[in-house]
């Protein structure tokens, strides 16, 4: 009996010195972001804003309590090595959750391998088919590519544009986007005269731009990520196209119109408001969240602000906000959380998820822009 004492008295303890060690334990979270490579103007400043944040949140004790371990992965833009970083996030680092990709193609390859491994992925990518149909573990922070193409075509229709030429580059978003254009193009009366799909990485798009010039369409609509969005500018100038050019919401991002140069003036684009944010009123329920972040990342990089770096600080406040409603580090009640969160103030809206919107945002979330002086500013109405 005195045996029995002893040890129940060493388990207890044994059992004291261990609780405040876990409540003082981590939350692992994991990241697969294109920090280098033809989408590194998205994965970089995504990194960054996610190193931002673990500093901010560790600094301030954690969430609730526990600090953040970030695991971040250089995906490089490759599909081939966000499926083997997802892999290794979830079955060796065993990650509480990941945030992105940066891209879509990467995420479409990664969707499954979340959905079998039970974690929670919170894609900084556009693309519809992402959250489309709804997977259980699977959430975006970009607004929808369907949502950006309704607000190009509207601002069409006020332009009296009907007749375009489609530019889109080959990759998941390129694809994504291009799909959008054609399906919702014959219900808002745009007629899609010629589309052409052009290689990521290309560094002249002379050809292209020639066919659509000869097409004789009113505007240009560009759908793509990459640098070479930049070059689709620069080319249709040169060769003397003065018609309206759209960009996708994926050419918020400064260094693009600076890869441009003179050529990008005027370029009109949906975008979440961000970029903007100093022109908002006061009563606009985003401001004070997006000039805070916009404040402390150029404060701490001494870089502009881009959409993409928000889309990161989206994914990383829903997941903060969820464990933190919870109460608990629970895969499945934090999935749920997330599920069911209404009201979140973001960067790029508003997010109001459901169980059957994953992405929780409309087409309110977008304002139109332009670029003014080499800068970006909101479309005059």
């Amino acid at each position: 009996m005195k045996v029995l004492k002893l040890i129940a008295v060493a388990a207890c303890i044994l059992a004291l010195s261990v609780a405040p060690a876990m409540a003082a334990g981590t939350i692992k979270i994991g990241a697969i972001l294109a920090v280098t490579g033809p989408a590194s103007f998205l994965g970089a400043p995504e990194a960054k804003t996610l190193e931002m944040m673990v500093e901010d949140i560790n600094a301030k004790g954690g969430i609730d309590g526990k600090k953040v371990e970030l695991v971040i992965k250089d995906s490089g833009a490759s599909p081939e090595k966000a499926v083997s970083f997802a892999k290794q996030l979830i079955d060796e680092d065993k990650v509480f959750a990941i945030i992105g990709p940066s891209t879509s193609g990467e995420t479409m390859k990664i969707k499954d391998i979340a959905e079998q491994g039970k974690t929670i992925l919170l894609s900084c990518a556009a693309a519809e088919a992402i959250v489309n149909p709804v997977a259980k573990y699977v959430f975006k922070t970009p607004q929808k590519d369907s949502d950006a193409v309704i607000r190009i075509f509207q601002q069409m229709k006020k332009m009296g544009i009907t007749k375009i030429g489609v530019l889109s580059s080959n990759t998941g978003f390129g694809g994504a986007g291009k799909a959008q254009l054609e399906k919702l193009a014959p219900e808002h009366g745009i007629q899609i005269v010629l589309s052409e799909v052009y290689n990521s990485s290309a560094t002249d798009l002379t050809a292209e731009v020639t066919k659509i010039k000869a097409a004789n369409v009113q505007a240009i609509v560009n759908w793509s990520i990459e640098p070479a969005q930049a070059i689709v500018i620069k080319n249709a100038r040169q060769m003397g196209l003065t018609i309206p050019i759209f960009q996708s919401h994926g050419f918020g991002n400064i260094k693009y119109v600076q890869a441009a140069g003179a050529a990008a003036e005027g370029v009109i684009f949906p975008a979440g408001r961000l970029l903007v944010a100093d022109t908002l009123s006061d009563k606009n329920p985003q401001k004070k969240v997006l000039e805070s972040y916009k404040k402390e990342y150029e404060a701490k990089y001494k870089e502009d602000v881009s959409t993409f770096g928000g889309h990161a600080y989206d994914a990383m406040k829903i997941l903060q906000q969820a464990i933190m409603a919870t109460g608990v580090v629970d895969k499945e009640k934090v999935r749920t959380t997330i599920e069911n969160m209404k009201g979140l103030v973001g960067t790029a809206g508003i997010f109001n998820f459901s169980p059957t919107d994953h992405n929780g945002l409309d087409a309110n979330a977008f304002e139109m822009l332009t670029v003014k002086d080499g800068k970006f500013a909101v479309l005059e109405k």
